[in-house]
């Protein structure tokens, strides 16, 4: 008995757990959040985001107080109505270093400065100092003083105040993550003498006094960055006399070796002068510019630094990910050409035979579940072949009248074998039992043959150790732009890597649309599997692992219908992705086998796994970065990397268009499928991989059809109106 009400909230946990996002959804979308995050922050922290490098001419000085333009390089702004210009002591000298912490150039700094016992203070920026913390972390260790040089380097006189106060709290961030303090001395970046204060400068000097701040300017410039020479560096850093200096050098922003030269002179040369070389808060006699930093805020920048470093290093593998891809593309693409070339001058060259001409006749397998759509279209196909053939039609548990279709041709030579719905495998090994030949054909049942098809197929068969036959197939309705871009993945991705795989004897996948296998190997490697979604690759591996050759018919032409909608592609590649690994993993003890085996193993094995599972996996990067490259720069660099692979790509393309005689003119939508089209392959065989380490279980989906291929050369039949078609998603 059911209490009133109980279902209600029954339905609604049932639509609750309906809405749910699947795991296998969920982490590409995280994964794909927390790449652009990282790539974000990597932008960043390299001044490629957020980043402004105007710097702004000269401008009057009348509002700003004759006591500062007259007075010390170390402006104190805290008190508005009083600020105060201040001076270094006869014989101290502060040495200033800005724009770092440089990892070439700052160890080699601290390392002079550590040799003669001198102080100096940096001023640092915070894309410098999160990205290499380790060295800020020193300075203070070895009792240098830290400023800030702002967070990206912009003229703050062209910025807003909520721009400066986010360039002063982003820097203090850095540096709590990176040595746990923050500071009070502030250097603005293109700044340089006190008397070059103007009214654009002087408010923001002011409005840094009143955020508690520090302003440090110097009063001798050793134009270290101009390079002119370590003689002419400490020439321009000496002060006159015994007066006091805050002299400006730097540790970053380039070549800086000729600062380091410098320094191993200008230190103990003005040592042996009576020069102190000291902190500018000891020069003052003023408190330490260091507070120490804990709780909250403390672990905020450590958290920072962190994860400014986890992009950092995220990064460097993609970068080297990159390259990797870019070596496997052009390898691949190296070796399609190559090989496709020989093996097509292999079985076009005259006088060229498998062996015996085979004209027995032969079984054809259609495994058919709910193809009323093209079973028709399908199975008159098959009695127009010019070979002597038997067709199977095995209806596994079809509810749409599929059988009754076929029985209602009345074709002679056509028998239809009905069972339960029990999947593919199954519907093939009960055709397999009900063939009478020894040599057996599958196909799909949404598939067409040309008359010459089963000829060309089977007569490989000639040579005896020829265990199974892949034919050509070819997408039938290429009309629309999803089935334009799969006919040049059909022919460029599929039937110009079946040449390169025919010549190298490791054949992956007899295609399910047009496929031929000897009913010996069938019987010796135990039918049709049902282990994995793959039964083709899995069957055709297990034929290479019983020592059969399996070989690539060009001539022997199927015209099947792709997926018309995106959601059926997904559907279609998802379960090719996830059963194709499953067949790898399923075969991996063929990489320790002796024999053929052994052979298939460390040599077809790997390839596949390289250029159909962890290649794909990896080709977006080229995508990422172009898209990083467009938005952050170098653009045009970006742009032409891009276009030459996308050069490469196309002269394969080509050429593998004119090895199977195809139109050039579907080629035009190839950069658009380099766009769109892989992104969705790439997404596919990440949730793929998702399926496989979260142990989930993906079910057969059967694919929605129209019945609209037919093959050149056959009568066509009666074609369905317009308007029953599926438009293209």
């Amino acid at each position: 008995m059911t209490l009133p009400g109980s279902r209600g909230p029954r339905r609604r946990a049932r639509r609750v757990a309906r809405r749910r996002l699947p795991m296998r959804y969920l982490l590409p979308v995280l994964i794909l959040v927390a790449l652009l995050a990282m790539l974000m922050l990597r932008g960043y922290v390299h001044s490629e985001i957020l980043a402004d490098h105007r710097v702004r001419p000269p401008a009057p000085t009348d509002q700003v107080p004759d006591k500062i333009l007259r007075g010390g390089p170390v402006i104190d702004a805290r008190d508005k109505a009083a600020p105060e210009a201040l001076s270094i002591p006869d014989r101290r000298l502060v040495l200033t270093f800005d724009d770092g912490p440089d990892p070439v150039w700052t160890p080699k700094v601290l390392d002079q400065l550590k040799q003669y016992d001198a102080h100096a203070v940096f001023f640092v920026t915070g894309t410098m100092s999160s990205r290499h913390p380790e060295l800020v972390e020193r300075m203070v260790r070895e009792g240098h003083e830290i400023g800030l040089h702002t967070f990206n380097h912009p003229d703050l006189s062209y910025q807003s105040t909520a721009r400066i106060a986010w360039e002063l709290s982003q820097n203090q961030l850095a540096l709590a993550g990176a040595a746990g303090i923050h500071t009070s001395l502030f250097r603005p970046p293109y700044s340089s003498f006190s008397d070059a204060l103007d009214n654009k400068s002087w408010p923001v000097t002011q409005y840094i006094g009143s955020r508690g701040y520090i302003t440090v300017f110097n009063n001798t410039d050793s134009e270290d960055w101009k390079r002119p020479g370590a003689d002419a560096i400490i020439k321009r850093a000496t002060p006159k006399g015994t007066s006091g200096s805050i002299v400006l050098m730097h540790d970053s922003g380039g070549d800086r070796s000729q600062t380091v030269a410098a320094l191993g002179r200008f230190l103990p040369q003005m040592k042996e002068r009576g020069y102190r070389f000291t902190n500018l808060t000891e020069a003052l006699d003023a408190p330490s510019a260091h507070t120490k930093v804990t709780g909250p805020e403390l672990w905020k920048g450590k958290a920072f630094v962190s994860a400014v470093a986890f992009s950092e290093h995220t990064t460097e593998v993609l970068v080297v990910g990159l390259a990797v891809i870019g070596v496997l593309v052009i390898a691949r693409f190296g070796l399609m050409l190559i090989l496709s070339f020989a093996h097509a001058r292999k079985v076009r060259r005259r006088g060229f035979s498998w062996g015996p001409e085979v004209t027995r006749p032969v079984s054809v397998l259609v495994p058919a579940y709910n193809e009323r759509e093209c079973i028709a279209n399908t199975v008159r196909s098959l009695t127009a072949s010019d070979h002597p053939i038997e067709v199977i039609v095995i209806d596994d548990g079809s509810t749409d009248g599929t059988a009754g279709i076929v029985e209602g041709l009345r074709l002679p030579g056509v028998r239809v074998v009905r069972q339960p719905n029990s999947g593919k495998p199954a519907a093939l090994n009960r055709g397999i039992r009900n063939a009478r030949y020894d040599i057996v054909v599958m196909m799909d049942g949404d598939t067409v043959f040309e008359p010459s098809t089963v000829r060309e197929l089977v007569q490989p068969f000639g040579d005896p150790s020829v265990g199974a036959v892949a034919g050509n197939a070819k997408v039938g309705n290429r009309d629309s732009l999803i089935g334009a871009w799969q006919h040049i993945e059909y022919v460029m991705g599929f039937n110009l890597d079946r040449r390169m795989y025919d010549l190298l004897g490791c054949m992956p996948t007899i295609p399910g649309a047009v496929g031929a296998f000897r009913r010996e190997a069938l019987d010796r490697v135990g039918g049709m599997s049902e282990d994995t979604l793959a039964e083709d690759t899995d069957i055709t591996m297990a034929i290479h692992r019983d020592g059969w050759r399996v070989v690539y018919a060009e001539r022997a032409r199927a015209w099947t219908e792709a997926p018309e909608t995106v959601q059926q592609l997904w559907s279609q590649r998802y379960r090719w992705s996830y059963g194709t690994m499953q067949a790898i993993w399923k075969h991996r003890g063929a990489l320790l086998d002796r024999g053929p085996s052994g052979r298939f193993g460390r040599v077809g094995l790997p390839l596949v796994s390289l250029f159909m599972v962890l290649a794909p996996l990896l080709a977006p990067l080229i995508d990422v970065f172009l898209l990083y490259g467009l938005v952050f720069g170098p653009t045009q660099k970006t742009i032409a990397a891009w276009l030459g692979v996308l050069a490469v790509q196309a002269v394969c393309a080509a050429y593998a268009f004119r090895l199977d005689r195809e139109r050039m003119l579907h080629l035009i939508s190839l950069p658009l499928q380099q766009l769109l089209y892989r992104q969705l392959m790439y997404v596919v065989l990440l949730q793929s991989w998702i399926t496989a380490l979260t142990g989930g279980r993906l079910r057969w989906q059967k694919l929605r059809r129209t019945g609209v291929v037919e093959a050149p050369g056959v009568i066509p039949s009666p074609r369905r109106s317009d308007e029953d078609r599926r438009p293209v998603a």
